[in-house]
C-alpha cells in the first residue's frame, strides 16, 4: 500500500495548522514555504479538508486557515480517508460482493487483519501527537 502525495502532504499542511492551533488563521503560503509544498497544490488539498470540517477559513488581510477542532481530536486516520477515500488494502475487505470466493478466500482475513492494524494505528495519533513528537524543532525535519 502507498500513500499519495495528496495524503502526505496534507497531512504536513494539517500539522502545521496543528502547530499553530489558537495563534490564528495561517496562510497557506507560509504553510507552502515551510514545507516546500506548491501553494496551488495545498488550496486542492484544503478544500475537502474544509469540506468534512477539520479546517475552517478566515478572509481578510489575516486570513487564512486554523483548525476547526482541537488538534487532539483530529487522527491521521480521519486526515487520510479524507484525501484518499477508502485505504482498505483490497476491496473485498469492505465489500465482499466484489469477489465470488471472498467467503472460501485463504487470503482473506490477512487483508482484513492488516487493513485493521493500519487503521488502528492511523486512529491512533493525533495531530497533536504528532506536534508533539516533533517537539520546538524545525517542522520541515519530518517525514510523512
Amino acid at each position: 500500500m502507498k500513500l499519495s502525495t495528496r495524503s502526505r502532504y496534507g497531512v504536513r499542511m494539517m500539522y502545521e495548522l496543528a502547530s499553530s492551533y489558537g495563534c490564528g488563521p495561517v496562510m497557506l503560503r507560509h504553510i507552502a514555504e515551510r514545507q516546500g509544498i506548491s501553494e496551488k497544490y495545498l488550496s486542492k488539498l484544503i478544500i475537502p479538508l474544509k469540506g468534512a470540517r477539520l479546517v475552517n477559513s478566515a478572509r481578510g488581510a489575516h486570513g487564512g486557515y486554523m483548525l476547526a477542532r482541537d488538534p487532539s481530536r483530529i487522527t491521521l486516520r480521519e486526515i487520510v480517508e479524507i484525501l484518499e477515500g477508502d485505504i482498505a488494502p483490497v476491496e473485498c475487505v469492505r465489500n465482499t460482493s466484489v469477489c465470488g470466493r471472498s467467503k472460501a478466500c485463504p487470503t482473506r482475513k490477512l487483508w482484513c487483519e492488516f487493513d485493521r492494524v493500519i487503521s488502528d494505528y492511523l486512529e491512533g495519533i493525533t495531530l497533536q501527537d504528532l506536534v508533539k513528537r516533533n517537539g520546538s524543532g524545525c517542522p520541515g525535519e519530518y517525514c510523512i
